[in-house]
């Protein structure tokens, strides 16, 4: 059974990343037509094809590899028009004309990208990355809004019997410890927090940060206890807690030491549920997510480095460092295998899931060719030239020839594959194990 539940968590990884380079090549392909460009082919997947079907001036299909996808737009660059090229990459650059010449159709030669002004050129090339963005906000918002972030509830699951000092590896009361307030408060397991310090409560984080900010100070509380509302006091000792965020994880220092504080505390715990948050909470995720993977990206070629080293010695690997296609698919894998409920181990593959699209959202922004990014730096570039052209009166420069980049996207995509060939064998062989 467990090995039929990694199964189907890889699968569900595949079927979602599938779905999230179609759509985020269906981000290219809708503005592009609608602006009028010739689309010859929107393809998941590279490589030898699997299928594919021509549905008017454009071949809808599949191709063995589905690490990314693509959709072929006539005339990218301009024309070559028998233009040579100098120099010891001329070969590139010549072939990378050509095959720019044979995607511009007879008779449509005006329905090419290059020749759409500079600001529908971005829009094509953002579709995708923004599609990408989109899909992870819905994913967030299902995530948070639909089924809840996994919080503290209102309802009480534990009652501590007397004050231990914080850090201690006492797990028994003695008769010589203070009671604690819950207890001394009268306090039961399976008690619902109404309200505290006459504030209506919804999670159990409200009641903590009421508490905690409220030390010798006597408050009121309501709990519900089978079907009936109960008043009660309760008095918060001073006392210093390892502090915790609303989802139950420790609060870190700069350092990434637990921060520990002097604070209200009344020793009762609460059990742990699903909370459904605020509306904009998943764009506030998708966000977040969007920081760290930058961050990430801006840090890259240093993670490269230890995943590299990692590699070589067996070491441990960062579980936020960077994972390719068969690290994502192993984690999903595991996660589905795990023994969780089934609705925390369908949250944890959605988040999963809503991360991998925030990652190709900023990746291919990055601007370099032959990521999207870079074909926007052109157009953006083209039109610097042409405004500059404009101010001092002069005629518009031709478009930018990006063909005579194609030497720097080579090394680019040298670069990319060296990069996933050295994640996939990582993952391969020292992979990144959250579960230990």
């Amino acid at each position: 059974m467990e090995i039929l539940l990694y199964v189907a968590g890889i699968l569900f990884m595949l079927v979602g990343l599938g779905l999230s380079i179609g759509l985020h090549e269906i981000g290219h392909l809708v503005p592009a037509k609608l602006f009028g460009v010739r689309v010859g082919q929107y393809m998941i997947g590279f490589g030898p094809r699997l299928w594919s079907k021509r549905i008017g001036e454009t071949e809808y299909g599949f191709k063995v590899l589905p690490v990314g996808g693509f959709i072929s737009m006539s005339g990218m660059y301009p024309a070559s028009e028998g233009k040579q090229v100098r120099g010891l990459f001329r070969t590139l650059v010549q072939d990378a004309r050509s095959a720019n010449d044979e995607t511009i159709a007879e008779g449509a030669e005006s329905r090419v990208f290059y020749r759409l002004p500079v600001w529908k050129r971005i829009i094509v090339m953002l579709g995708g990355p923004l599609m990408n963005l989109l899909l992870a906000i819905i994913i967030f918002t299902v995530l948070a809004s639909g089924i809840g972030l996994q919080q503290g509830t209102t309802t009480i699951a534990s009652v501590t019997e007397c004050v231990l000092p914080a850090g201690t590896t006492q797990s028994e009361c003695e008769p010589s410890d203070p009671a604690s307030p819950a207890a001394e408060a009268g306090i039961l397991p399976g008690d619902v927090l109404v309200s505290i310090d006459g504030m209506p409560v919804s999670n159990f984080a409200e009641t903590t940060a009421i508490v905690q900010a409220a030390p010798g100070e006597t408050l009121d509380m309501v709990v519900s206890r089978e079907g009936d509302e109960v008043a009660l006091t309760i008095t918060p000792i001073a006392a210093e807690r390892s502090l915790t965020d609303a989802s139950g994880q420790p609060v870190l220092d700069g350092d990434g030491a637990q921060v520990v504080a002097e604070v209200g505390y009344v020793g009762m715990g609460a059990q742990m549920g699903f909370v459904p948050q605020p509306i904009g909470t998943g764009v506030e995720m998708a966000g977040e997510n969007t920081a760290r993977v930058a961050n990430l990206i801006v840090q890259l070629p240093v993670k490269l480095w230890d995943v590299g080293v990692s590699l070589v010695t067996g070491t441990e690997r960062d579980p936020n460092g960077p994972l390719s296609v068969v690290g994502v698919g192993r984690l999903a894998g595991e996660v589905a295998a795990t023994d969780a409920p089934v609705l925390n181990r369908f949250v944890v593959l959605l988040s999963l899931l809503g991360s991998l699209n925030i990652a190709l959202f900023v990746f291919n922004l990055i601007p370099l060719l032959p990521l999207d990014g870079g074909h926007i730096a052109v157009a953006l570039w083209d039109g610097i030239r042409r405004a500059w052209a404009k101010l001092f009166r002069r005629p518009p420069p031709a478009p930018v020839d990006a063909t005579r980049l194609v030497p720097l996207t080579v090394v680019v995509a040298v670069v990319l594959i060296a990069m996933g060939a050295l994640l996939m064998i990582a993952d391969v062989v020292n992979p990144v194990n959250l579960f230990q």
